[in-house]
């Protein structure tokens, strides 16, 4: 049976998702940040083990059909500023503080480009004009550009994209390709073809400043499964919920896909249970990505910022915190903070015994007693207590006058609070709102937070260790294309509707498929008064009638193609509930400082209706949720794991 296969890649974790007919196998591996392919190998060898009993990476890639992945390799180099240094030619007049916009805009334009700006004058005699144009790129180039960016115009050019087309035929005419003097261009317009050129050109700087290094990934991971014969080609997956090949992925969309994943897998799991507001709550290693899904729809910023900074392309709204399981905790004075920054996986917290010694809230909940060392991560990594005890005393309990108990639970307080804190920036009222937690790290302390947030339903489910992963899975292969009108007549709309569906129609013979067994979707976006509108026109030969003064029209394409992908069991009638047997006790320690057996329920051992009561520990291979007093749990036909407070 041909199989689907998601992998999420991390920054501490790397998760894969096998989903074959209704069998779902999942796997984890340690993200090598040093070389993602690693990662990338080792997390499909984990899950062929899953599906076949026994290692057997070839025979998982032959059976596959599609293999969707999503990486955090681009946030992570715009967090790090890591990349290429880049040169900007802009229209004479364009001043550069106009591309400092607030948020980390003028320090980032200082890092990806500083002096290295260059201005031509698109009206001259084209012999001028050429000459001015070689100029600039050999001055860019010497100043040590390795790559350029060309943003021609400003509001209201009409004429602004054909400039950079002369841009275009004259780069290529005097550094052909075919030469080692070529030079690599992004054109702006050629990725987002509107007037708000700060937004235009901050795309194309950010998504150039990522290109390179994605590009050699993304193909390198390509080419390890086609040396291995895959049928298919690797998809990449999207902030916006969809997937295309590599050939067909724009860096910059990268950005935040694996919330994204996450938040369609709430998605899924909202409109299953009937839930009108549900909040999504992914802790990993680096970060907690808190999203929100109303009326079953996830929220989008039709044009979104990166760090403050606007740029063209559309975007979920998730907000990620610097709190996650390898976030670095420290005493700064009498006080206890968490993150921003976070060890990873390599070096990793102190209990991963790979060299870190800076303390997380992993090594708490491993002394706490929640965490079990020998199955920590399906009994891929051996945790050593005795590094976390030693991490925690140096800089935490020391420096606090505390006792080692003491100091634990006030970490995992800090932890819960900071969480708690981030969320309240994306919702201000929690009432009957679910909190669905996923996640390596989401389930551990989930029900602390909502008792902090009075929220009083929090919704486990059963793949929340690969949850973004899983999301991934109810994605389809699709593609967004756009043209300006001219004008709004029958006429131009014709020709622009043309040219769209002519560009979609190779797009999509280049994913393999045929434009008529795709859906299409017309959205007409124009402005008013300076303000961006939009109506959509669903598969229409007319425009819409547009209100005057209408300017900056432009129509836009989707086309989507469905593949097989992720389903959730229908539910059933209300099931008769059962108690869950324990699998065991463990010590843990508790709020009043006392330490005492609790039950462990595994998830793997439950059936539809299994239930129990807290206090008490609920685990899976890769997660382990705990269940304070006063809070009561109950496996779903899922298995989703659903806790309830009495409170």
């Amino acid at each position: 049976m041909a199989m689907q296969i998601d992998i999420d890649n991390g920054g501490t974790l790397t998760d894969v998702c096998v989903i074959s007919g209704k069998n779902i196998f999942h796997a984890k591996s340690l993200t090598t940040p040093y070389d993602l392919s690693e990662c990338f190998v080792s997390a499909l060898r984990s899950a062929s083990q899953q599906v076949y009993g026994e290692e057997d990476l070839e025979r998982l890639l032959r059976e596959t059909d599609h293999l969707r992945y999503s990486t955090t390799e681009g946030t992570n180099r715009i967090v790090q500023r890591d990349g290429p240094r880049l040169g900007l030619i802009l229209s004479k007049g364009i001043k550069t503080r106009e591309l400092q916009v607030g948020g980390s805009s003028e320090e980032l334009f200082e890092m990806l480009v500083g002096d290295r700006v260059r201005h031509v004058d698109p009206s001259q005699k084209p012999t001028t004009f050429e000459k001015n144009v070689v100029a600039a790129v050999n001055e860019l180039m010497a100043q040590g550009s390795n790559r350029l960016v060309v943003s021609l115009g400003g509001h209201n050019s009409n004429n602004a994209r054909d400039d950079e087309q002369l841009v275009k035929d004259i780069v290529l005419r005097r550094y052909p390709r075919h030469l080692l003097g070529a030079v690599p261009v992004l054109f702006s317009r050629e990725m987002v073809n509107h007037e708000d050129n700060v937004r235009r050109t901050w795309t194309g700087l950010l998504n150039a400043f990522l290109h390179l290094g994605m590009e050699r990934f993304l193909y390198n991971a390509e080419n390890i499964l086609r040396a291995r014969h895959v049928r298919k080609p690797m998809l990449i997956y999207g902030n916006d919920g969809t997937s295309k090949r590599v050939a067909k992925t724009v860096a910059l969309k990268t950005l935040g896909s694996g919330p994204r994943g996450g938040s369609e897998g709430g998605r899924a799991l909202a409109r299953h249970y009937g839930l009108k507001r549900c909040l999504t709550l992914d802790v990993g290693g680096t970060t907690a990505d808190i999203g929100v899904i109303e009326a079953h729809d996830i929220p989008e910023q039709r044009r979104g910022s990166i760090e403050g900074i606007p740029i063209s392309l559309s975007l979920p709204q998730v907000t990620s915190i610097g709190v996650g399981g390898s976030s670095v905790m420290r005493a700064k004075g009498k006080k206890l903070t968490i993150g921003p920054d976070s060890v990873g996986s390599t070096p990793g917290p102190a209990c991963f015994a790979r060299g870190g010694t800076q303390a997380t809230i992993t090594d708490a909940n491993l002394l706490i007693g929640l965490i079990d060392a020998k199955s920590y991560s399906g009994g891929t990594v051996q945790l050593d207590a005795a590094r976390a005890e030693q991490a925690i005393k140096e800089q935490i309990a020391e420096p606090l006058s505390l006792s080692l108990d003491a100091a634990l639970n006030e970490m995992v307080q800090t932890f819960e609070q900071a969480v708690a804190d981030g969320i309240k920036t994306q919702v201000k009222k929690v009432a009957d709102v679910s909190l669905l937690a996923y996640g390596g790290a989401g389930p551990m302390n989930a029900c602390g937070i909502a008792g902090i947030l009075g929220v009083k339903n929090v919704i486990v489910p059963r793949l929340a260790s690969v949850f973004s992963a899983f999301g991934m899975g109810f994605s389809d292969i699709a593609h967004t294309y756009s043209a300006p009108l001219e004008s709004v007549n029958a006429k131009h709309f014709k020709a622009a509707m043309d040219a769209v569906r002519e560009e979609a129609e190779r797009g999509m013979f280049a994913e393999g498929y045929a434009l008529t067994d795709c859906q299409l979707e017309f959205e007409l976006e124009y402005g008013i008064g300076g303000k961006d509108q939009s109506t959509q026109v669903k598969n229409q030969g007319k425009p819409p009638k547009l209100p005057k003064g209408a300017s900056n029209i432009n129509l836009r394409l989707s086309v989507h193609k469905d593949i097989p992908g992720c389903s959730l069991e229908e539910l059933k009638p209300k099931r008769k509930t059962m108690k869950a047997k324990a699998t065991g006790k463990r010590k843990i320690l508790g709020d009043d400082g006392e330490r005492a057996d609790l039950p462990v329920y595994r998830v793997e051992d439950m059936k539809p209706g299994s239930s129990g009561e807290g206090p008490a520990i609920v685990e899976e291979a890769f997660f382990t949720c705990r269940v304070p007093a006063g809070w009561s749990f109950t496996a779903d036909e899922n298995l989703n794991i659903q806790l309830r407070s009495a409170a």
